[in-house]
């Protein structure tokens, strides 16, 4: 998958905010990487919120992505 066709862009966007959802729940790294809310590394804290609030929607964003990339691609 490159990441300059759209479906590279959507796997990279997934994928990104995937790991900052994840990021969120460790304390280590929430304290250090998501405490900015505003800026460039606000993006991390923004994503972090959208993979933790539509957490059904990314989920399943991700299983027909997988789908496609494996199969359809």
């Amino acid at each position: 998958v490159t990441v300059y066709s759209l479906d590279g862009i959507l796997v990279f966007g997934l994928l990104f905010v995937c790991t900052c959802a994840y990021f969120k729940k460790v304390p280590r790294l929430k304290t250090w990487l998501l405490s900015e809310k505003r800026g460039v590394w606000g993006v991390f804290y923004k994503a972090a919120v959208i993979g933790t609030r539509l957490h059904a929607a990314v989920a399943a964003t991700c299983v027909v992505m997988a789908f496609y990339v494996l199969f359809i691609k």
